[in-house]
């Protein structure tokens, strides 16, 4: 419903809301509705967006308040004139401001790097990707360094520009968009709900459970679809498993560039064990195939629930002989005490999430602030630090793990003990959306806050879905860790964000 004074409607996570509640006001208004709200440090951007509404471009802003845990939306009509940036005092709308100028053309005017994020349209810009106008610096006494987009080693693409004097970075440019799919167009031109389910697991491959669990929350939301307990108690699992995979393998990566090869070699397997858990679950070690709209082909029953069990106690006590070690060894600690750091002041500006935003002492998790799935009724303990070092970002990936395997092990007790029914099956044809509706659904993914939105029209269409990786906002964390570093310090701080190409391409 919308608020009292008429600008904004007020909705939840996944949580749809008519189109007509939205109300439709003037960007001055906008603006300074804005302005207002990021005076409260608890406000965030979850979405910035456009779409095309019986010929005009109608433009939504959703804005989280992590205190209430209400989402607010604002929306205007672009009249094509050119809008007074937000990103010269909010430098988090840098990423939105720019996407909407390179899918609609609009100019923004004070924006400091109005430059395209991933190159959908080449005509707006006059030059294409592989003539990237890059950031210089007028000097006898610097020189740049280009690594990629082709990279040594086999990993996704994207171009790295480096000032340097010396071996000192003074500045990093990141250049992405190589892998530009058209997920978001894709998703409107499948329409059945099986392919936008497939689309939903490929977004970025390493986050298969993050997006969609996001995904189908928000089709049986738009189409009144129930789910029972024990199926939202199974999606929770597998969205924490997924995290304790990913931060090992992150941990283990760590432990390989600073050349700790014990730590490596225990830690490597353990990250093996945890993700391979979704063979024996759904047979992809993945964990494709196992989130489906309204049900799941893969109910968790008691033997394979045991067998989970065992190996997840199993990471844990190996994990735990490790952990402390990494916090303790001479040689760690040189490589990563107060290298790469990152302030609060800059964590709060740039809009960071996840562990970007934890490390440096920003309570930003979205289990905790817009709860969802059986985070409403359980909630894992929350994790941070203030330091916004290599350090901190280990930290915070070995204590996530550690407090996402405790509760894996409660909700995995709670199965055991309740004589809960196989969970839904999923649906299988197509689904009836609520009409001129739209949806915000947030997920804190194993990298951070995970923003799908959705609007459909009169005939309760899908016409615009908007995704948002965590990565969107994150990779700038990385170009301002590196500054007065040396440039081989470089591929630890990059494995120390382990941020998604793919997510940001899209």
């Amino acid at each position: 419903m919308s608020n009292s004074n008429n600008t904004f409607a007020t909705t939840q996570n996944y949580v749809p809301i008519p189109l007509g509640d939205i109300p439709i006001i003037s960007y001055e208004i906008f603006y300074n509705n804005i302005k207002n709200s990021f005076a409260e440090e608890t406000n965030h951007c979850v979405n910035y967006f456009g779409t095309l509404i019986e010929g005009e471009i109608q433009m939504f802003c959703c804005i989280a308040d992590d205190k209430s845990g209400e989402i607010h939306v604002y929306s205007f009509i672009y009249e094509g004139k050119a809008l007074l940036s937000l990103s010269k005092t909010f430098f988090a709308f840098h990423v939105f401001e720019r996407e909407l100028h390179e899918q609609f053309g609009i100019e923004f005017e004070e924006h400091p790097w109005l430059k395209p994020i991933r190159f959908e349209t080449n005509s707006r810009f006059g030059y294409d990707i592989e003539n990237y106008p890059f950031f210089k610096i007028e000097s006898e006494h610097t020189h740049q360094v280009g690594v990629g987009p082709v990279h040594a080693g086999i990993i996704e693409p994207g171009h790295f520009r480096f000032h340097c004097k010396g071996e000192e970075i003074l500045h990093l440019e990141i250049q992405l968009g190589y892998q530009h799919r058209g997920v978001e167009k894709v998703f409107i031109e499948k329409n059945q709900i099986f392919q936008r389910n497939i689309l939903a697991e490929n977004i970025a491959g390493d986050t298969v459970i993050g997006h969609a669990t996001t995904f189908c929350v928000i089709a049986e939301q738009l189409s009144n679809t129930q789910i029972n307990e024990k199926l939202i108690i199974e999606r929770t699992i597998a969205l924490e498993y997924e995290r304790v995979a990913m931060h090992l393998s992150d941990v283990a990566g760590i432990c390989t560039d600073v050349a700790y090869q014990f730590g490596k070699s225990v830690v490597e397997p353990l990250r093996t064990l945890t993700i391979n858990s979704f063979i024996n679950w759904c047979g992809n070690r993945f964990g494709k195939g196992l989130i489906r709209v309204g049900g799941t082909n893969y109910s968790l029953n008691e033997s394979i629930i045991k067998k989970l069990y065992s190996t997840i106690v199993d990471v844990e006590e190996r994990f735990d002989m490790i952990s402390d070690r990494l916090f303790n060894l001479p040689g760690m600690l040189s490589r990563l005490d107060n290298l790469g750091k990152i302030s609060l002041k800059q964590a709060e500006s740039c809009g960071f999430v996840g562990l970007s935003a934890k490390m440096a002492g920003l309570e930003r998790d979205i289990r905790q602030t817009h709860p969802y799935l059986y985070y409403k009724n359980i909630k894992p303990e929350f994790v941070a630090e203030n330091k916004g070092d290599l350090l901190a970002r280990l930290y915070v990936r070995t204590e996530e793990v550690k407090n996402s395997i405790t509760y894996i092990k409660e909700l995995f007790e709670i199965l055991l003990n309740n004589n809960y029914k196989i969970s839904n099956k999923p649906v299988i044809g197509n689904i009836n959306y609520i009409p001129n509706a739209l949806i915000v659904g947030l997920n804190e993914g194993w990298r951070g806050e995970i923003c799908h939105t959705a609007i459909t029209n009169m005939d309760g269409n899908i016409v615009r879905y908007k995704i948002k990786d965590p990565s969107l906002h994150n990779w700038m964390a990385l170009a301002l860790c590196v500054r007065n570093l040396e440039i081989s310090d470089f591929p630890l701080c990059n494995k120390s964000f382990d941020l998604s190409y793919c997510g940001n391409d899209l």
